[in-house]
């Protein structure tokens, strides 16, 4: 074979069967996919909570939406609620889609800034409907409406789904348990793997989906990794899974707690809950007692103890391996982005698969692309933890005063004083979505854009009345989450 024709990936679950999925979609037989897992080794496997993009990765496969939602017991979700973040008692929600309308110069917080001076205005966030459809426990897919959504749904699920997905592709599944891993002594790249069983299997490209172990890219290539745990001191995480209590709510939540915070994210057949702490300030024992004391339904399973440290692999593409997922690096699910990274990582890896050879200013491009979405993801996280008015806490008191990146802190600075964040480049989060987290967490900008004085007061009114029309008329006609889920994508039995 040529080379660069034979990938192998290292480990399955969500991570390794998206892989498998997308390269096999993309190149066919062309090139021969092996995975390698082992049953006994078991995944992670608490990442259920998504953003918008991952649509357009189904979409990229060719997967049918409402088959995938009743193979993965999914449900819908318009945003994430944030309780007790910015002060305890606060609750905002970041939501997809629009709030209000935009201008090509200036977008809606501007326009409802001078509402507020005012005093005609409501809260910024009752014009959203994202969020009134997510408070009405309503959904409905309608792309004229503005409203965005994403997905709840079990990961293990969407792995055994992708799975037969990509084995009908071609793809190679064995079964097996790495023990050795075999470079090559003149270039340091990897030649072959392993297994326990005596079984050697030869590559030219290797995907190390490992998991929190990074197998490949770290243990035999020793990569290195840039630790971020000053700014994200989070170190911990229990998770456990609960019956259902009622329908479930179309959105994500997160609940600030005195020394980390909690999610809740409902499918169809029950609930996911967990616990992000630091260790410094809660231990694992009393971790575990504070989230089953916080728990709506009878659990399933036992309390499972998941020990990470944030920060990325310094290069996520070294020498012939490519690194994704958990392997390439760790930033905690507070904003539902662990499944976009490996989305991401896998489209850029497609994009740029290298030909006979592999071409250094191609990986360095790769690496480049990978810092900067890892680096403006990790501001974003931070700017939840850092701009929080909570003094109750040893642990929210270092995360007020903590000192923060530069590119979040002119971000902060920018925001405080124009009322505008400008997107870099191709960053995931939108200028509305910082926008909605600074002012949901407390930070009142000082002034709006200029061009807000075109309208006169009665047409800023009239603009909002719109918009509260609009959308009154959107929900009358918008049925409730579990009407919607029952109708278009009910589950499979579990």
């Amino acid at each position: 074979m040529k080379n660069n024709q034979r990938i192998i990936i290292v480990g399955g679950g969500s991570a390794g069967w998206m892989a498998a999925a997308a390269l096999s979609n993309a190149f066919g037989t062309t090139k021969k996919i092996i995975l390698i897992e082992s049953d006994a080794i078991g995944t992670v496997g608490v990442g259920e909570a998504t953003i918008p993009a991952v649509k357009s990765f189904n979409k990229l496969l060719g997967i049918d939406e409402a088959e995938f939602m009743r193979n993965t017991q999914g449900t819908f979700k318009l945003g994430i609620q944030f309780e007790n973040w910015g002060a305890k008692g606060d609750v905002y929600m970041h939501p997809f889609g629009l709030v209000g309308k935009d201008s090509w110069m200036a977008n809606f917080q501007h326009f409802w800034l001078k509402a507020k001076h005012l005093g005609v205005a409501k809260s910024y966030f009752d014009y959203s409907l994202n969020i009134r459809t997510a408070n009405s426990n309503k959904f409905f897919i309608d792309p004229n409406s503005g409203v965005d959504y994403a997905y709840h749904f079990d990961a293990g699920l969407y792995a055994v789904y992708l799975r037969k997905y990509s084995e009908v592709r071609g793809v190679e599944r064995i079964e097996g348990v790495i023990d050795t891993v075999q470079t090559y002594p003149d270039n340091g790249f990897i030649q072959s793997v392993t297994l326990n069983s005596g079984q050697t299997i030869e590559g030219d490209i290797f995907v190390d989906c490992s998991g929190f172990r990074a197998l490949l890219i770290e243990h035999t290539l020793h990569t290195g990794f840039e630790d971020w745990s000053h700014w994200l001191p989070c170190d911990r995480a229990v998770a456990v899974q609960t019956e259902s209590v009622g329908e479930p709510i179309p959105y994500t939540r997160s609940i600030a707690h005195q020394s980390g915070w909690q999610w809740r994210i409902p499918l169809q057949h029950r609930v996911g809950n967990g616990l992000v702490y630091c260790s410094r300030y809660l231990n694992d024992e009393d971790a575990k007692k504070l989230l089953l004391g916080n728990l709506d339904g009878a659990t399933r399973t036992e309390p499972r103890l998941i020990k990470f440290r944030t920060g990325r692999a310094i290069k996520q593409w070294n020498k012939n391996c490519i690194a994704i997922g958990l392997a390439s690096g760790f930033l905690e699910p507070l904003e539902s982005t662990s499944l976009h990274l490996i989305q991401t990582g896998i489209v850029r890896l497609i994009r740029m698969f290298p030909g006979d050879d592999i071409n250094q200013s191609e990986v360095e491009e790769y690496n480049r692309q990978s810092q900067f979405e890892y680096e403006r993801i990790r501001d974003f996280i931070i700017l939840h933890y850092h701009v929080t008015q909570r003094t109750d806490s040893p642990f929210w008191n270092y995360c007020r005063t903590m000192s923060i990146p530069d590119t979040l802190a002119r971000k902060i600075q920018v925001y405080k004083n124009t009322t505008s964040v400008f997107k870099e480049q191709d960053e995931l989060f939108h200028e509305g979505s910082w926008q909605q987290v600074m002012l949901g967490q407390g930070i009142t900008p000082r002034s709006y854009h200029p061009v807000v004085d075109k309208l006169s007061d009665e047409e800023l009114v009239r603009l909002l009345k719109s918009i509260e029309k609009e959308h009154d008329q959107y929900l009358a006609r918008f049925p409730s989450h579990q009407q919607f889920l029952d109708h278009y994508c009910k589950a499979l039995a579990p």
